[in-house]
């Protein structure tokens, strides 16, 4: 699995640009799961749903964490889940886990949930995600759709995602930062 293509990396996020309006990307905040030549693989972090994980995992919803609900991951297979983790400090070796950069990695939700406890710190589930092919990413962020940021293992996992596009660039160096204090209609200026 090739970690980077370009300045893309597993780890980084991608900030949708005030320029992208497909709605599913909107504001959105993608954390990057996969990058290699054959195309990018992501999960939307700013879309809780308003669907109780315990509903559809019953088995994972004491362990995700709050808000429990779903999070919609992107719009390609929005019917299969996909588990964004923190592994425990020396849990990156666990069953079902795998790295994605750091401590940050996928959990197999196949796993017995009992196999996972104290090696997972943190969880959230993503229905659906987000996926480029080829070539397709790197074409939106040069045509302006997306801002490439680093990423920080807590984006994944805050509690109130509303403001977490703005909180990202807030922190980002130079002009980057300019853009987090844009209203969110420019019309209303």
């Amino acid at each position: 699995m090739g970690n980077s293509v370009g300045d893309l990396a597993a780890g980084m996020l991608l900030l949708a640009s005030p320029d992208l309006l497909d709605p599913n990307f909107v504001d959105a905040v993608v954390l990057l799961l996969d990058v290699n030549d054959d195309g990018a693989l992501g999960v939307v972090l700013n879309r809780p749903s308003a669907l109780p994980v315990s509903e559809v995992l019953a088995d994972w919803g004491d362990v995700v964490e709050e808000p429990e609900v779903l999070f919609q991951g992107g719009p390609v297979s929005a019917d299969g889940a996909l588990a964004v983790a923190l592994a425990s400090p020396g849990g990156e070796s666990a069953v079902g886990f795998r790295v994605v950069v750091d401590r940050l990695g996928l959990l197999d939700l196949d796993t017995p949930a009992e196999l996972v406890a104290g090696t997972v710190e943190r969880l959230r589930i993503f229905a659906g995600y987000a996926g480029w092919g080829a070539g397709q990413l790197q074409d939106e962020i040069e045509e302006g759709s997306w801002y490439v940021v680093p990423g920080q293992p807590d984006d994944a996992f805050r509690l109130d995602t509303r403001d977490l596009w703005r909180q990202v660039m807030r922190r980002q160096p130079g002009d980057l930062a300019f853009h987090a204090t844009r209203p969110a209609d420019p019309d209303l200026n």
